[in-house]
């Protein structure tokens, strides 16, 4: 901690003394402890502007991977509503983070939980989009609940680390897969084509938009390499723009236009739990368990990374303020739903403003005004192809490819299980195939080496409860 304070230290070069700022300047700087964080206004600004633009591409990705999940008697402005209420949820989420637990942390819909929710749930479990956001809501309503009773940590053991990195490897490897196998006809890369002999082979470059999007990926690489700063949004924007001078895609009618309000997503989560019945409650139950873990995991995952990078972490590993962290998320979930998308969650780009320099909520609540800012944008963001933001699906798969490290490969009963996880999720089509056989193979390897007594109760629970959905799943359409 010591080592982390005197980093913290150094990270600025310039500090200005509280007793140089007057008024409401004065109250922000101490509420937020400028001094004792050693950051200042134009530091946290330009940090929170800096974490904002390296993760804008979510006002884009985001929508297109819920456009395919969500079904509307009218969906003309599907897209539109779609990427306000992206934008408000992550701006209602990140400003609580910034306000409650004053870190630098920014909170969006989650990369991975989205397509959990697209195509294993709706498209492949056939629940109804509406019920599906209801899982969302109730996972929210227990994730506050777990935060407030502390009975969150005794959760978090129950999934085994290696299962949990697996489920991060095989959600980055199927977001990769969704990005490059995106179909040509609908404005998709086309990198990765279905075949009849092969099952899959590589696409061809004659057509436009495998060329640009491949294009896109060269551009996207070449940026994150340079470290520089919003590197996917950049990536996205230069394949967009070079879509729409060639015609491959149609260009924006417009850029500036007031966002309306989704009135056709709004309160659906609460209408969608009139849908939850007998027939699919036990699907309607693993799909919340699987919203709430990944939601956990990620959380935090991410808080102890970045919280590490920023050196908040404690000489007992802890990180202060760790339960108004987890609340701000827990909230932020709960009034997505609300809103109309799936979990909300703290992302790991926030360490691009901790890179800058930012140290206190003040970034995340810059960031927060970002993202109400870039609605005014709508007709930009709706005219931007999926070939364009193939490139930064692949790129967040490859930032997520690096918890492959922390599975012990040389001890077969964790290796085992964490394969089958990252080979199903992708292969499978569906996170929550991989997530459960590993889940259920996990204590019968254990028990075959004679280790059953490293098994917990509460991963037992999980393995019943996922096998239980197979053993359901199995009766009803086998």
């Amino acid at each position: 901690m010591t080592e982390n304070r005197e980093e913290l230290a150094t990270a600025e070069v310039e500090l200005t003394p509280r007793s140089n700022y007057q008024g409401w300047q004065a109250k922000l700087a101490d509420y937020f402890k400028f001094d004792f964080y050693r950051t200042n206004f134009r530091t946290e600004i330009l940090a929170g502007l800096t974490t904002f633009m390296t993760m804008a591409y979510i006002l884009v990705v985001h929508p297109s991977i819920m456009s395919d999940a969500v079904f509307l008697s009218q969906p003309k402005d599907l897209f539109r509503e779609l990427v306000v209420v992206t934008g408000i949820s992550s701006a209602i989420g990140t400003f609580i983070m910034g306000v409650l637990a004053k870190y630098p942390f920014v909170l969006a819909p989650g990369m991975g939980t989205n397509a959990f929710f697209a195509y294993s749930v709706v498209l492949g479990l056939k629940i109804d989009w509406r019920t599906a956001l209801a899982a969302v809501l109730v996972e929210g309503l227990i994730f506050i609940g777990l935060t407030i009773t502390d009975i969150r940590r005794h959760l978090i053991t129950a999934v085994p680390n290696s299962i949990k990195a697996a489920t991060t490897v095989g959600i980055g490897m199927f977001l990769a897969y969704i990005g490059l196998a995106s179909a040509v006809k609908f404005g998709g890369a086309g990198l990765i084509v279905a075949n009849e002999v092969t099952k899959t082979s590589f696409g061809t470059f004659r057509e436009p938009a495998t060329l640009l999007a491949t294009f896109g990926i060269f551009i996207s690489s070449m940026f994150m390499i340079r470290r520089i700063k919003g590197a996917l949004l950049w990536g996205i924007a230069g394949t967009a723009i070079l879509g729409w001078l060639f015609g491959v895609a149609a260009a924006p009618k417009g850029f500036i236009e007031f966002p309306e309000f989704p009135s056709n997503l709004f309160g659906q989560a609460i209408i969608g739990l009139s849908g939850v019945n007998a027939s699919n409650f036990i699907d309607f139950l693993a799909v919340m368990l699987v919203f709430l873990f990944v939601d956990m995991f990620d959380t935090i995952g991410t808080l102890s990374g970045v919280g590490t990078q920023a050196g908040y972490i404690d000489e007992n590993g802890e990180l202060p303020r760790a339960n108004e962290a987890l609340m701000a998320d827990a909230i932020a979930t709960t009034a997505g739903a609300v809103l109309g998308t799936s979990t909300v969650t703290t992302f790991a780009e926030s360490a691009a403003g901790v890179a800058e320099g930012g140290r206190t909520g003040f970034t995340a609540v810059i960031a927060a005004i970002l993202f109400i800012v870039a609605l005014l944008f709508v007709p930009i963001f709706e005219a931007i192809p999926a070939f364009a933001t193939a490139p930064a699906l692949l790129i967040v798969g490859v930032l997520m490819m690096k918890s492959v490290v922390d599975i012990d490969w040389q001890d077969l009963t964790e290796a085992i299980p964490a394969f089958v996880t990252i080979f199903l999720i992708p292969l499978g089509f569906s996170i929550a195939a991989g997530l459960s056989a590993g889940l259920i193979l996990y204590p019968f390897v254990k028990i075959v080496q004679g280790r059953g007594k490293e098994i917990s109760l509460a991963t037992w629970i999980l393995a019943a409860i996922f096998l239980a959905r197979y053993i359901f799943t199995t009766m009803r359409f086998g």
